[in-house]
C-alpha cells in the first residue's frame, strides 16, 4: 500500500497516520491464536523472544486469572514466522518504505497485551527515547489493533506535531506500578492529546519522535496489538552512543512478503 502525496503530507504535519481496515478479521485472528499459544505455553518460544509479565503481577499485588492475565507483551518476535509474517507483509512494507525508504530491517517487535485488572498504563513518551539509531526520519513504528480499541480499554493517545519538537527529556512517573522499561516525557501539554479509538486491523504509522501513551483498560477484556519498528538499512549507530543489544532482522528485497 504506497502512501498518496496526502498522507505522506499528514504523517509530516501531525506525526502520525491511521491506515483503516489494512488487516482482515483472518490475519489478526492468526496472530491472536499464535500470541495464544506462546503464552499458553502451547508453542514454543523463539531463542530471542520474551514474555513480559505485568508489574502487578510480577511483584504479587495481582493474581492473574489465567496465563493470559499475567502478560504485558511478547517482545522480539523475529524468530516466530507466524507473527513476523506481520512484519513483512507487502502492504505494510509498501506504506513503510514510502516514507523510510526501499531497504528496511527491524529494531523491535511486540505484541502488547493489556489485561483488564491491572493499572496497565503507558506514560506519554517518545520511541526515540529507547533507539539509539539515527537520523530519527530513518524510523517509523506501526501499530495494528488486533481488536476494538477504545478509550475505555485503554486505546493510544497522541499529541500531533509533537515529533518537531525534537527528543525531551524523559523520567520514571510518579505511580505505583509502572511495567519495566516505562518511562514518561517531560513538561507535556497533556490537554492536547487526542486519542486514537480503532478497529480489528486498523494500523498507525508513527514517528519516533511523536510524544503517545495509553491508559487504563476499564473494561473486562483484553486490549491487544501487534508492533514493529523500522529503521532504514541507512541509519547509523553514532559514535559515542551506546549500541543497544536489539534484535535486528533485516528485510534486504522489496518484494518481501
Amino acid at each position: 500500500m504506497e502512501l498518496q502525496a496526502e498522507q505522506k503530507d499528514r504523517y509530516a504535519r501531525d506525526g502520525y497516520l491511521l491506515l483503516p481496515g489494512m488487516f482482515g478479521r483472518e490475519q489478526v485472528d492468526r496472530y491472536i491464536e499464535r500470541f495464544l499459544a506462546l503464552v499458553r505455553g502451547e508453542a514454543a518460544a523463539g531463542e530471542s523472544m520474551v514474555i513480559m509479565r505485568d508489574v502487578m503481577v510480577a511483584k504479587g499485588v495481582v493474581e492473574p486469572e489465567t496465563p493470559v492475565h499475567a502478560v504485558n507483551k511478547v517482545l522480539s518476535f523475529e524468530d516466530d514466522e507466524v507473527l513476523f509474517d506481520y512484519a513483512i507483509d507487502h502492504r505494510l512494507l509498501s506504506a513503510v518504505r514510502s516514507l523510510i525508504g526501499p531497504r528496511v530491517m527491524t529494531i523491535s517487535t511486540n505484541v502488547f497485551n493489556k489485561p483488564p485488572g491491572v493499572d496497565g498504563r503507558h506514560p506519554l513518551h517518545q520511541d526515540l527515547r529507547y533507539f539509539s539509531l539515527r537520523p530519527e526520519q530513518g524510523i517509523i513504528g506501526t501499530w495494528t489493533a488486533l481488536g476494538e480499541v477504545s478509550r475505555a480499554n485503554g486505546c493510544l493517545a497522541v499529541i500531533p506535531g509533537s515529533h518537531r519538537s525534537g527528543l525531551l527529556e524523559h523520567q520514571a512517573p510518579d505511580w505505583d506500578h509502572v511495567n519495566g522499561g516505562f518511562l514518561a516525557a517531560k513538561d507535556i501539554e497533556v490537554d492536547r492529546r487526542v486519542h486514537v479509538e480503532m478497529e480489528a486491523g486498523d494500523t498507525l504509522l508513527l514517528h519516533p519522535l511523536l510524544v503517545h501513551g495509553s491508559g487504563r483498560n476499564e473494561s473486562s477484556d483484553f486490549r491487544r496489538a501487534i508492533s514493529v519498528h523500522y529503521a532504514s538499512q541507512e541509519c547509523i549507530w553514532p559514535s559515542g552512543r551506546s549500541r543497544r543489544a536489539l534484535v535486528v532482522s533485516k528485510i534486504d528485497s522489496p518484494l518481501a512478503g
